[in-house]
């Protein structure tokens, strides 16, 4: 027989390596999209997955249940064969992720050390799952990244951001600490200072204030008025000093430019193309490369975020637990109980009970929520 007529051998069964056939979560998404190279043709059999927070409704904070999808979807992407890339975003332009689903978190956790434990082990898996991936990860920052959004972001490899977005934890004003990821992260990023400033204070970082600190890899406008991109409207976008000989690009705005701003704001409206075609154009940088020498070049380079990671994720879930009994049993509740829009305990009354030796009473906790704060006005 000659080889022309010769049959041909069936193609080799290959290994399944994930864990669960199943990877459709509810409020995650999971979509394979085309690779593209960088003059913008679609490379054959070559793909990035895509990973979407799917809960715009509340800012695409994490069920327990999406936090499992997370999971699922990172595994899945790592071990696909026909993905170069993973981008990592949000539903919608208003957030990527501000973190935990606080209602969840009132209304279950709150209370029940042992039942948040066990979530945070879920956590920790989820941000393992994003450090350990066997492909580059792109954070496509659509919206706000807040809190535990924030964590889940920083551990991403590269972060390209819209840059109406706003970056920052809020952990110390709604019962928690930052140590999902932040306080690992955040040193190795942005150095110890500024660390300490974005962890305790609480106060959102512009995208360009991000940027040049080195959070984000890159950022590009998205709204647009009269037909036109135009740069966040309320920070200063000019790197200049200001009398204090601080930099000021990123910075917010303040008094009449601050207002002129607003009102450019309102008149424009929010187009995130010029994101995704900065994404797309990371994604084909990163297709013309040697996939295993990629990938261990990110591996090498994640090792001082994952190395903080291993040493204190523990600890920290053990201790975020415990919290849930006093601080996180209050903020959590405050947060998704407000009163007159105020969404934060009574501070000054917590630290005057602490120092008056009063224990953590649910009658205290009562005590320090909006509403009661709004009775005693």
């Amino acid at each position: 027989m000659s080889a022309r007529t010769a049959p041909t051998e069936p193609a080799r069964a290959l290994a399944d390596h994930n864990l669960s056939a199943d990877i459709v979560v509810p409020g995650v998404l999971y979509e394979k999209r085309p690779a593209r190279t960088p003059d913008g043709r679609a490379a054959e059999g070559l793909y990035n997955a895509w990973i979407t927070l799917d809960n715009p409704k509340q800012y695409n904070s994490y069920t327990t249940e999406m936090v499992k999808g997370v999971i699922l979807a990172f595994r899945a992407a790592s071990v696909a064969r026909d993905v170069a890339t993973v981008v990592f975003t949000g539903s919608g332009d208003k957030a990527f992720c501000t973190g935990g689903n606080t209602k969840e978190y009132a209304e279950y956790y709150a209370g029940n050390p042992q039942e948040y434990r066990q979530y945070m082990r879920l956590f920790n898996d989820m941000v393992s799952a994003i450090l350990g991936c066997d492909k580059p990860v792109i954070c496509r920052v659509n919206g706000m990244r807040i809190g535990g959004g924030q964590e889940i972001g920083m551990a991403c490899d590269i972060s390209i951001a819209q840059d109406l977005a706003r970056f920052g934890q809020a952990g110390p004003k709604h019962g928690s600490a930052p140590i999902g990821g932040a306080t690992d992260f955040l040193p190795v990023m942005v150095g110890g200072e500024n660390a300490m400033i974005s962890g305790t204070m609480c106060e959102p970082w512009s995208a360009h204030k991000a940027c040049r600190l080195g959070i984000i890899a890159d950022i590009v406008p998205a709204l647009k008025v009269d037909g036109e991109y135009v740069a966040n409207p309320l920070v200063e976008t000019g790197r200049y000093l200001d009398e204090y000989g601080r930099i000021v690009h990123g910075e917010p705005k303040t008094g009449a430019a601050l207002n002129a701003g607003k009102e450019l704001l309102t008149r424009g409206s929010v187009d995130l193309a010029l994101l995704d075609e900065m994404v797309e154009s990371y994604c084909a940088k990163l297709l013309l490369t040697f996939p295993d020498c990629t990938t261990k070049t990110f591996e090498e380079l994640r090792k001082p975020k994952i190395n903080a990671w291993n040493a204190n994720k523990e600890n920290s879930r053990a201790w975020l637990a415990l919290n849930m009994m006093t601080e996180a049993r209050a903020g959590f509740r405050a947060f998704n109980e407000p009163a007159d829009g105020d969404r934060e305990i009574d501070f000054v009354a917590l630290r005057q009970a602490l120092a008056r030796g009063e224990p953590w009473t649910p009658e205290l906790t009562e005590s320090l929520l909006p509403r009661s704060r709004a009775t005693r006005k």
